[in-house]
């Protein structure tokens, strides 16, 4: 399940997350096993949506197709 890493520094800084949010990730973790820690799951989240960000932008249509999912989903 792991893909690109970015290289970040051995220094790290806390950041606070919903309680909620924390307890979904770590019942994920225990459920699939992919990850150590919750700490890890997240990390690898950030560097996955970081790598994506620096990909191409989506064509028009594509745009319109993830939107038509988004309103599907009830987020837009």
């Amino acid at each position: 399940m792991r893909g690109t890493v970015i290289n970040m520094s051995d220094e790290y800084v806390s950041v606070k997350i919903p309680k909620e949010l924390y307890e979904k990730a770590k019942k994920f973790i225990e459920e699939t096993g992919t990850f150590t820690s919750v700490e890890e799951f997240i990390k690898y989240v950030l560097e996955q949506v970081l790598v994506e960000e620096e990909k191409p932008s989506y064509t028009p249509e594509e745009e319109e197709k993830i939107k038509e999912r988004l309103r599907a989903l009830g987020y837009l």
